[in-house]
């Protein structure tokens, strides 16, 4: 395990895999970037915003649950999908790295 100056837990290689697997798709990221701007957007907000599919778009959205990326938020009959802290921190990456 490895240690930051605070003595804080880092993590692990394996950690960092996860979410990084958890993004690793054109449509995922397209997801990930949707919701940074329309925090509480549902399935139906994504599908209409990135023009795709809905049933693969739910798939990924649920990867991207699974990878810790995005939180989901049921009321009623809808999902409000929101950013993870995690989901945040790759936003924060994937912004900056699009202006390379």
């Amino acid at each position: 395990m490895v240690y930051n100056e605070t003595m804080a837990k880092m993590k692990t290689a394996k950690q960092m895999e996860r979410h990084l697997k958890g993004m690793a798709n054109h449509h995922r990221i397209g997801i990930l970037l949707f919701i940074a701007g329309n925090d509480g957007a549902t399935l139906d907000d994504i599908v209409t915003a990135l023009d795709a599919n809905e049933k693969t778009l739910g798939e990924h959205t649920r990867r991207l649950s699974v990878a810790g990326l995005v939180n989901k938020k049921y009321r009623g009959k809808f999902v409000e999908h929101t950013l993870s802290p995690y989901g945040k921190t790759f936003v924060r990456f994937l912004q900056s790295f699009q202006k390379i």
